[in-house]
């Protein structure tokens, strides 16, 4: 694997790995030169990217047509829509008031149904295709106030129903779900956004509490799992989830059969970058058992961070059939959820928000 053509198309592979975030609400020369020069599977936007339907429509052409110019392959476009504090799609887009309110209402699943219904209805329309969504960690306690208001409630198979619904409504309905953030944040104390949280809990708890929303989403074949930046004692007692090849690999994947794509939390949130920093995460998290690397916003992180991972695979410490692995669950995941990419449609957007042309 040293002549240039060889090390191009596993760089092209490797560039597949990562979803993005980008600057602003339009399409920059960076980003575009970013999607043809490293070829990422995937874009997420935030709050800056977004002003209103109109403009997200036009952007999701913009960055779907470079791809398509560059790659002749669709990008994932995500975002995190979870309802209530955490929804990056503001008025008119309908407003949901999230997990813990449809967890306390009378009719909880149809709230579940119709916020499923209703989101993916709306974020397919400007050209959206994946929701970072549902939370379907289990409270324990009094939340983490990065966690307030984001899950469903304390009883698990309450937490799990009301997941499996929203996976479930969200992908008959043309947009992937991703549930997170395994094997679950409920009783963490800290911000992963700024440290690295330690979550004691037995091993007993964790497979009654923990994991049977997640069981449930891979039983509503859920398109994706995002992964967790803590650590968990009792499954790894020196690597948070994301980097654990024993929470991400022996138990999501062997244990309880999860073969969909495996999506890291932002690998930029303090949790990892500030031990291991964004490459080396980067690459940790990859050699330990995930597929797709979340870096949202931060471009210059990419090239580094491939570079690490190319370093791995030529000396061997990660084997090549792992990349072809992840290459091949990306290539499924597309093939299944935008085998048809609709051409989006600016008059279908301004007649469904009731906006003046």
């Amino acid at each position: 694997m040293n002549t240039t053509l060889e090390l191009s198309e596993i760089d092209s592979k490797i560039g597949q790995l990562f979803m993005i975030g980008i600057p602003g609400p339009k399409l920059d020369n960076g980003t575009v030169t970013l999607i043809r020069d490293y070829n990422p599977c995937g874009v997420i936007l935030f709050a800056r990217n977004i002003v209103d339907p109109i403009q997200v429509a036009m952007l999701c052409r913009d960055l779907q047509e470079t791809a398509n110019r560059y790659h002749e392959r669709p990008l994932f476009l995500a975002v995190d829509q979870e309802g209530g504090r955490v929804a990056r799609l503001r008025e008119p887009f309908t407003i949901f008031p999230g997990n813990s309110a449809i967890g306390m209402d009378d009719q909880p699943e149809e709230r579940a149904e119709e916020f499923g219904l209703v989101t993916a209805r709306e974020m397919k329309l400007v050209g959206l295709n994946m929701d970072l969504a549902p939370v379907v960690d289990v409270q324990v306690g009094e939340p983490e106030k990065h966690l307030e208001g984001r899950t469903f409630g304390e009883d698990p198979k309450m937490v799990a129903r009301l997941a499996g619904i929203v996976v479930r409504t969200l992908q008959e309905n043309g947009v992937m779900a991703v549930a997170k953030h395994f094997p679950g944040l409920g009783r963490t104390t800290l911000d992963p956004h700024v440290h690295l949280p330690r979550i004691e809990v037995a091993w007993e708890e964790m497979e009654a509490v923990n994991l049977p929303p997640f069981r449930e989403a891979i039983r509503n074949k859920v398109s994706a799992v995002m992964t967790s930046h803590a650590i968990y004692p009792a499954l790894d007692p020196d690597r948070p989830a994301t980097l654990s090849p024993a929470i991400l690999k022996n138990l999501l994947r062997d244990e309880m059969a999860f073969d969909g794509p495996i999506i890291t939390d932002d690998l930029e949130m303090g949790a990892i970058a500030e031990q291991w920093g964004v490459a080396e995460g980067a690459a940790d998290a990859f050699e330990a058992g995930a597929d797709i690397l979340l870096i949202c916003k931060d471009q210059g992180h990419l090239p580094d961070s491939l570079k690490r991972i190319r370093s791995r695979l030529l000396q061997g410490v990660i084997p090549y059939q792992r990349l072809q692995q992840s290459c091949e669950r990306i290539s499924e995941a597309r093939k299944k959820y935008l085998g048809r990419v609709e051409e989006i449609s600016l008059s279908k957007v301004r007649e469904y928000f009731k906006l003046e042309a």
